[in-house]
């Protein structure tokens, strides 16, 4: 892999030292609502330069880690399967040279290609997600590819049981009742994510996170295509990514939904690059 000309802040080790390897999937075609999250990665790209490389809530700095930035794919736009399996080929080579996949989306949808490659390589991996919605619909409008199906598609791969969902509060009634007798759901914040992580730790389960910037409070993160009310603050997920990445073997790990242009402010594109940040040096 050759390095992309603009890195995520600090980001910029050779491919064959690092750690982790970053790259992003600007997919949003299946996006339901306001489209825009094809341009999230960029965006945490350029704008990461607002922050500093040091970290005062672990008090880490970037500039001390190995991390390979690869840029973004190019994924076709218009063929949800075709942008999955590039997504998945990426991951697999990551996975393979002995390095931690670390993806930036795009819409949610794409967890699912990195998630696929993960779980060839650890079938017993367990699934911690945090986001506004459940994404457990077995389709979306027909489709079995969409943002809204994402982890319904995931749970076809784990079965019952491992899929842990934290600041859920938006779906319709049937995935309500298909999470209830299904996954682990823990709505409206992070409840029993501690406890959940200990136990993960006792058995040395693989874990895989998959983090949707709309579990964010929406007077906070704006800038995301289906904004929900309510969510939880930038704090709260701070200690829960550091409480996910203290207490688990994680695997593989995701951040997505930014829509910059749906922010103008550019607050949420700030949020987003904090949380990269603070979730790198976790990791």
């Amino acid at each position: 892999m050759k390095p992309n000309i603009e890195n995520f802040l600090g980001c910029d080790a050779a491919f064959e030292e690092a750690d982790i390897v970053l790259f992003g999937a600007p997919f949003d075609s299946t996006t339901s609502f306001r489209p825009g999250a094809r341009f999230g990665p960029s965006a945490m790209r350029h704008e990461s330069f607002g922050l500093e490389t040091f970290s005062p809530y672990q008090n880490k700095d970037l500039s001390e880690k190995k991390v390979f930035d690869s840029g973004d794919l190019e994924l076709c736009i218009g063929d949800a399967a075709l942008a999955l399996s590039a997504i998945e080929a990426r991951t697999e080579e990551i996975l393979s040279s002995g390095k931690f996949p670390l993806l930036l989306g795009g819409e949610h949808l794409v967890t699912l290609g990195a998630f696929r490659a993960v779980f060839k390589k650890y079938p017993e991996v367990h699934v911690i997600q945090f986001d506004a919605h459940c994404d457990l619909r077995d389709d979306y409008l027909g489709a079995k590819l969409s943002h809204a199906c994402v982890m319904r598609r995931c749970h076809d791969l784990t079965g019952d049981g491992k899929i842990h969902q934290f600041c859920i509060r938006s779906g319709d009634r049937a995935e309500f009742e298909f999470a209830r007798a299904h996954t682990d759901l823990c709505p409206f914040g992070f409840d029993g994510l501690e406890a959940l992580t200990k136990a993960l730790q006792r058995d040395n389960a693989p874990v895989y996170l998959t983090i949707d910037l709309d579990c964010l409070d929406p007077a906070l993160f704006s800038g995301t295509g289906t904004p929900e009310a309510g969510g939880v603050s930038f704090s709260e997920l701070l200690s829960a990514i550091f409480t996910v990445c203290k207490n688990t073997r994680l695997v593989g790990a995701d951040l997505n939904e930014l829509a910059p242009a749906l922010d103008a402010s550019g607050v949420s594109t700030a949020a987003a690059c904090k949380t990269l940040r603070e979730l790198i040096l976790a990791l």
